[in-house]
């Protein structure tokens, strides 16, 4: 598996620099931009590189990074602590990440991304997690993603119009602080 030449060069362009280890892209935008690729879990120099998707639109990664100012990441955090069954949810998703990973090649390690499956540490792979693997995959992940389309008015451009919506995952988007966070639909 690897890039077309078309995705390399579009990927590159969105990273400004040339995409490393990558296999496919594993989720494009509406608009048919590649958003997510797929990685080796060893570079091509050989480093370990236990990212398996890799996030690189970047409306996407600067809304994740906005989500993450918006303290979004100790918000999920805390209430992985108190729900048992979300606390599930992520503790499988990572069982799956590893899985998924370790079928390309094993690592030896039970390193996942995000901070799965104790806490919350990284938006941009659980927002490549969720689009690459779909809405019913990781609940957290699902979830920044509804809150990317919401916040950075990112439905149908970036993010498709059927992903589910912060209303219908209980959610309600005013109960961060976008203020330090930057643009978007609701800053």
């Amino acid at each position: 598996m690897t890039l077309s030449p078309e995705d390399f060069d579009a990927v590159s362009a969105q990273l400004g620099r040339p995409p490393r280890g990558a296999i496919e892209v594993s989720y494009r935008c509406p608009d048919g931009a590649p958003a997510v690729i797929m990685t080796q879990p060893r570079l091509p120099d050989g480093t370990p590189f236990p990212t398996l998707y890799y996030l690189t639109d970047p409306r996407l990664t600067a809304e994740a990074s906005r989500l993450e100012v918006a303290h979004v990441m100790t918000w999920m955090s805390e209430r992985l602590e108190k729900d048992s069954a979300l606390a599930e949810d992520y503790r499988q998703a990572h069982e799956h990440y590893l899985a998924t990973r370790n079928a390309l090649e094993d690592l030896g390690t039970t390193f996942s991304g995000g901070g799965m499956p104790d806490r919350v540490k990284c938006l941009h792979v659980l927002m490549a997690y969720a689009l690459a693997e779909g809405p019913e995959r990781v609940r957290l992940g699902t979830e920044a993603v509804a809150l990317a389309a919401e916040h950075g008015g990112l439905r149908g451009t970036a993010i498709p119009e059927s992903w589910p919506t912060c209303e219908e995952l209980g959610i309600d988007p005013t109960q961060f602080d976008f203020s330090h966070a930057g643009k978007g639909a609701l800053a």
